[in-house]
């Protein structure tokens, strides 16, 4: 049964751009010069420099609402439960970073002191992130290898092999820190939005494919130099299976029966989440376990099973950066700096739309460059977020970043007074946590045949993504993703999907002409669309589907009439018999003038000395050759064309001349009034290309030709036998 639609009817002139800009007078806006903006940018008053402190420090913003009797058991229990679970992914994550573990739980304190103060999220949980922890370990093992001498640089000198990588690891996340506040002052936490959803699941899939590989010693009890670089995953891979035969069975045990049962407590957890007061916090109770159970049978002893060790009673001193590290990881520190913020604004964006607050972006910058630069001189290393830990602070009750400050005071409890109780734990354990937290990541692969049958664009990129940052390493690996990625956006601009359309009878409205059956298309219009900007690169080829949608080249028709119209003018200075008869036979005198220069014959056609009218579409003689033309009209939809660069200004123009010295009238619809002011300030229209050709609509031109061309104009003396 066909629906009933509200039906409406609209009566009002037919409107070209100039009639419209007669009857309806525009506004005259000042538009604002560089001056002035900078201008205003440094000017300063009250209530400026009261929101510049407001945003600057967004905790006011948040303290000043802050309802104590409801929020605050929340946000304790809250800060408990994420406080057990930040402990632990510390110590599994200082691991990836080839560090000590008692540095990890360095990065769950100092970085949450600064963010506290200076993020505007209320709910991420910031710390340590197992991508970027592992992408500080491959800097970390490339300077500092586990075999061999470590980089030439003077501040290494008397320092053991684990002083040494944490001088690296704190100077590669000061550097990263810089580059973060240096991009949040310039203000351009935009730069997010390159990386796009597909890029970033591509990428974190490869990295928890490089976590997994990277924690196998461990689980396995093996030893396996750090290797990085390209391809170090497969050398990683070889060291392993080389080693195999002497994989600790303890070890092994242990961890597969951890992340058995990490893994069932984790699922129930999904499937009564609705029905417990907080998540269980399983990885804080195995740990528990696996050090009272290392301690009581003595695992390091008995069965050479690998553990903590010593763990750092209490903080170090701060320290300073060191200049030759970062010249040595400049590059590295980078791509660090921008997956720290992508995923961390990527995380707290969501929840800020859950529970319908704002986060600014630049503000973010600031905040997590101040946290890392900050942690980073009392020896932390890279700090972001991890989903999990960020889902357990929001799901356990936490409303505000009072949580994140008492889970970093769980953190100091431990580092001080009771880390002593870590030492004896193997560190298998940690291994065998790390990578039952990859499930979330690794089930990423499960987008690839849902991309490939909705996008095989996207598709291509989460692969290629993938693929290149599994081999070539996590850096580079991004690099190529994103430049494939910026690729796909070129060619999707550049060979844009060109379409005819026609218009559904009975309505104003215009489609592709092959997705429906019962469309109009009037003889001798054609409505040609292009879905995209014209610029430079992309001109061109605009100008070949305009031919190919037409059926005709422009400019060829155009040569071949104006050299048939020299031959005639030729004959006919030469010829007094002006009858029929007369110029018949003049015809059949005509001959070949391969002599014309080609400038000649782009210019417009010049009819106006001919005794006759010339129709160029009828039957000619034999021995003139003109390509019909039964276009009379051409509507170029103008309506998703968002800017012109002056290339594309010049070729549109020649294109447009090429057709109007053929007699087709060109119209321009539904053209952006910047565009329409670009196209006046840049001198484009001349005699040739008027502003009459421009309309507002696509159904006012269609209405506006139909009228035109109602009745055939029969003016003129025709010659009828040779139906020129």
């Amino acid at each position: 049964m066909a629906t009933l639609r509200k039906k409406y009817t609209v009566d009002r002139p037919v409107y070209s751009e100039d009639g419209f800009a007669e009857e309806h007078e525009k506004v005259f806006r000042l538009r604002k010069t560089i001056q002035d903006h900078v201008k205003d940018y440094l000017t300063c008053d009250s209530k400026r420099a009261k929101n510049a402190v407001l945003s600057l420090l967004p905790i006011i913003g948040w303290m000043r609402i802050y309802r104590v009797k409801e929020w605050l058991l929340g946000d304790v229990v809250s800060g408990i439960s994420t406080g057990m679970v930040a402990i632990m992914q510390g110590l599994a994550f200082s691991l990836l970073a080839s560090l000590p573990p008692s540095y990890g739980l360095y990065t769950a304190f100092f970085p949450v002191l600064t963010y506290f103060f200076l993020g505007t999220s209320r709910h991420l949980s910031v710390g340590s992130f197992p991508v970027l922890s592992l992408m500080v370990g491959a800097v970390v093992t490339r300077l500092v290898p586990d075999s061999g001498p470590a980089a030439n640089i003077t501040a290494f000198e008397g320092l053991t092999m684990d002083q040494q990588r944490v001088v690296v690891a704190s100077s590669l996340t000061f550097l990263m820190g810089i580059f973060q506040l240096a991009m949040g002052i310039l203000q351009v936490g935009f730069i997010v939005v390159y990386l796009s959803d597909t890029l970033v699941s591509g990428f974190t899939t490869a990295a928890a494919v490089h976590i997994l590989v990277s924690q196998l010693k461990f689980v396995l009890g093996l030893e396996v130099p750090g290797i990085s670089g390209p391809l170090s995953i497969i050398y990683t891979l070889e060291e392993n299976f080389v080693q195999i035969t002497s994989t600790n069975i303890c070890d092994l045990v242990m961890s597969i029966l951890i992340m058995i049962v990490v893994f069932i407590v984790k699922e129930l957890s999904d499937i009564y989440k609705a029905k417990l007061p907080v998540p269980i916090p399983i990885e804080a109770f195995v740990t528990i376990i696996a050090c009272g159970v290392s301690y009581g049978f003595n695992f390091r002893e008995r069965f050479n099973v690998g553990v903590v060790g010593k763990m750092v009673s209490g903080y170090e001193s701060p320290l300073a950066p060191n200049m030759e590290v970062f010249q040595e990881s400049a590059v590295e520190a980078f791509p660090i700096a921008i997956v720290g913020f992508a995923v961390g604004f990527s995380v707290a964006k969501v929840y800020a739309i859950k529970h319908d607050y704002t986060i600014d972006g630049n503000q973010e910058l600031i905040a997590f460059g101040v946290s890392n630069i900050f942690g980073a001189s009392f020896r932390s290393f890279a700090a972001s977020t991890a989903l999990s830990r960020t889902a357990v602070q929001e799901s356990s009750g936490g409303k505000t970043q009072i949580a994140g400050l008492i889970s970093a005071m769980m953190a100091m409890i431990v580092t001080v007074a009771l880390g002593f109780l870590l030492e004896p734990l193997p560190k298998s354990v940690l291994g065998a946590l790390v990578i039952v937290n990859l499930k979330g990541m690794l089930m990423q692969f499960r987008e690839i045949p849902y991309l490939w049958r909705r996008d095989k664009i996207e598709c291509l990129v989460w692969v290629v993504t993938c693929v290149a940052a599994t081999l070539l390493g996590l850096d580079l690996g991004l690099a190529v993703g994103l430049g494939v990625e910026l690729l796909t956006v070129i060619f999707r601009t550049q060979f844009p999907r060109c379409s005819v359309l026609a218009n559904i009878p009975g309505t104003d409205l215009y489609r592709d002409r092959k997705d429906y059956l019962n469309i109009d298309e009037p003889a001798g219009v054609k409505i040609f669309r292009i879905p995209s900007p014209i610029f430079f690169a992309n001109i061109e080829f605009f100008k070949d589907k305009l031919v190919e949608a037409v059926g005709f080249n422009p400019l060829r028709v155009l040569r071949k009439r104006n050299k048939a119209l020299r031959k005639i003018k030729k004959l006919l200075r030469n010829n007094d018999d002006n009858t029929e008869k007369g110029l018949k036979d003049l015809f059949s005198q005509m001959g070949d003038e391969s002599h014309i220069k080609m400038e000649e014959l782009d210019l417009p056609s010049d009819v106006k000395d001919l005794p006759f009218r010339l129709d160029w579409n009828a039957e000619l003689p034999a021995n003139i050759s003109v390509p019909r033309v039964d276009l009379h009209s051409l509507i170029l939809d103008f309506s998703a064309v968002s800017f012109l660069d002056i290339s594309a200004l010049k070729g549109l123009k020649t294109a447009l001349k090429e057709f109007i010295r053929i007699d087709v009238d060109v119209y321009i619809v539904s053209c952006d009034v910047y565009i329409l002011e670009k196209l006046h300030s840049c001198m484009f229209f001349d005699n040739e290309i008027q502003t009459s050709m421009f309309f507002l609509t696509l159904h006012d031109a269609m209405l506006h030709v139909l009228e035109k061309h109602k009745e055939e104009d029969s003016k003129g003396r025709v010659l009828r036998d040779t139906h020129l």
